[in-house]
């Protein structure tokens, strides 16, 4: 049963009206992630993709982001909207941290602006900021939405929406 929209408040938008297909924007915010106790990528030029019923996916322009941290892994997965996505390793001093990100090498048409981007999961990195506040992540870790107070749902993710 698919749940009922938050009415937003002004300023804020409803994951519930964001479109299906999904699509690709610029951002327009500083966007930031912290991980190892120190910046892993800071940009002003990072792309969200927005789905209906999920917070938005921050893309990030590899140039924003220390590479020489994170390997590419063997992982991967197929999206019908957006192409095949590859993973990535943090390596950090205490360790690895596995699928950490991911990205799109050759993405679909319309999706083209998140090429060379990667996109993270909040929940595993110590923090990710959108415009200085703090991101909570989209329950289920399926998603890797990002969830700001400027977010509405009911988010998908969590237990029991699958079928949303």
């Amino acid at each position: 049963m698919r749940p009922k929209r938050q009415q937003p408040a002004d300023g804020q938008e409803s994951v519930w009206d964001y479109p299906r297909p999904p699509r690709a924007e610029a951002a327009m915010k500083r966007v930031e992630v912290v991980a190892g106790g120190t910046p892993l990528a800071d940009s002003r030029n990072a792309q969200r993709v927005l789905e209906t019923s999920h917070p938005p996916v921050y893309y990030l322009p590899q140039h924003d982001i220390d590479m020489s941290r994170l390997v590419q892994n063997d992982h991967s997965s197929f999206c019908e909207f957006k192409g095949r996505a590859v993973y990535w390793t943090l390596e950090l001093e205490e360790g690895q941290i596995v699928n950490v990100a991911w990205s799109y090498p050759d993405p679909v048409k319309g999706f083209k602006a998140i090429k060379d981007h990667l996109a993270f999961y909040p929940s595993k990195v110590e923090a990710c900021f959108v415009d200085g506040e703090r991101v909570k992540a989209q329950a289920g870790d399926f998603y890797g939405g990002w969830i700001t107070r400027d977010i509405v749902g009911p988010f998908k993710g969590g237990t029991g929406t699958r079928g949303w």
